[in-house]
């Protein structure tokens, strides 16, 4: 179901029957805070007018910027592009992403944009990734953490194969966890 593509360009891809995830660059994550089209044309996909995520945090887009310049082998690790392919157009539909920490256990966050919500489109996205992160070296979990009113969220960890394992690290969040 997943293989990484993106050879000629160096760009890893992950690829699922709907999504093509494609890593963000330290250049597309530029275009992205410039909010001049230059996205869309980095991505080759439109951009609807719900991008970009109403929950967007550019000071995590900083961080990934500065760590993807500083280390080029850590694109394809924190955050990636959902695009859908149908009807002859690509489009940006969201977005995933992990982040490693020092004891081999890799945090994934995902957003999908409202309009494609509902659709499977996250939890195809997050199962591609969750699966991608497990092969990785080093990499003995994946986890992330919801808010409990979040339903649909909990949904998307229990689909990509994650069971609870307790209390998140915020106030009325909770944690979902799968092994290698």
């Amino acid at each position: 179901m997943i293989s990484l593509f993106g050879r000629k360009t160096g760009i890893p891809e992950l690829r699922t029957p709907r999504l093509r995830l494609v890593a963000m660059t330290p250049a597309m994550l530029e275009a992205d805070v410039a909010r001049d089209g230059s996205l869309s044309a980095a991505l080759g996909a439109q951009l609807t007018e719900e991008w970009p995520p109403a929950d967007w945090e550019t000071h995590v887009i900083e961080m990934i910027f500065v760590q993807t310049s500083q280390v080029p082998s850590s694109v394809g690790w924190h955050r990636y592009a959902l695009l859908e392919e149908g009807r002859g157009k690509r489009t940006l539909v969201g977005c995933v992403g992990g982040f490693p920490k020092p004891d081999g256990v890799v945090e994934i966050g995902y957003s999908t944009l409202p309009a494609f919500q509902r659709r499977g489109l996250g939890s195809e996205a997050a199962r591609a990734l969750v699966d991608w992160l497990l092969q990785q070296e080093g990499v003995r979990a994946v986890t992330a953490q919801t808010f409990r009113t979040m339903p649909e969220s909990i949904k998307v960890m229990e689909r990509c194969g994650m069971a609870f394992a307790g209390e998140g690290d915020d106030p009325g969040t909770v944690r979902y966890t799968r092994n290698r």
